[in-house]
C-alpha cells in the first residue's frame, strides 16, 4: 500500500479498500497506524463480518488487512479471545485426509489455526490466509500471543 499511497494519497487509498478494491503482495501491508477492530491487547484479530485479518501492536495494525476464509455452516470458525498454543510450519491434518496445512498457528484449543488455504472455498474452521499472510503471521506469531475472532 506504500507505493499505492505515493500515487493516490491516503484518502483515495482508504477509499479503495472501502469500496472493496484488493490489494495483494506487498500491497496489503498496513499503514502504520491503521485501527482495527480489535482490543489494544490482541497481536493478531480477524474480522469474520469483513473477511479480514490483521497482525496489530498495541492496537494498530501494521500487517493487513489480508483476505481470509473461515469456517462453513457446522464448522464455524470460533469468535472470541485466544492464545497461541503451538505452530508447525509443516503441519498436515490428521482430521481431514492429511491435508496440508502450511505455516499453521494453532490458537484454540481445539485445533483452530491460521494457515495457507483456498481464499475462495471456506474451512472447516481455521482461517485461510493467503501464502504471504500465512508465512507473515507464522513469522510473527508466538505462543501466548493473544489472537481476538470478532463477527
Amino acid at each position: 500500500m506504500r507505493n499505492v499511497n505515493k500515487r493516490l494519497g491516503r484518502t483515495a487509498t482508504v477509499a479503495a479498500l472501502v469500496a472493496g478494491a484488493a490489494f495483494t503482495g506487498t500491497a496489503a501491508y498496513a499503514d502504520a497506524g491503521d485501527v482495527t477492530p480489535c482490543q489494544a491487547t490482541a497481536k493478531a484479530c480477524v474480522d469474520l463480518s469483513s473477511k479480514q485479518a490483521w497482525l496489530q501492536e498495541n492496537g494498530q495494525g501494521f500487517y493487513g488487512p489480508v483476505p481470509l476464509t473461515s469456517g462453513k455452516a457446522g464448522s464455524e470458525t470460533p469468535v472470541g479471545t485466544f492464545r497461541v498454543q503451538w505452530k508447525d510450519a509443516d503441519h498436515r491434518s490428521g482430521e481431514f485426509d492429511n491435508a496440508p496445512m502450511p505455516n499453521s498457528v494453532f490458537f484454540t484449543t481445539t485445533g483452530v489455526a491460521f494457515h495457507e488455504g483456498s481464499l475462495e472455498q471456506e474451512s472447516n474452521g481455521c482461517v485461510h490466509l493467503s501464502t504471504t499472510a500465512a508465512k507473515k503471521f507464522f513469522d510473527t506469531l508466538n505462543p501466548g500471543d493473544e489472537v481476538q475472532v470478532v463477527q
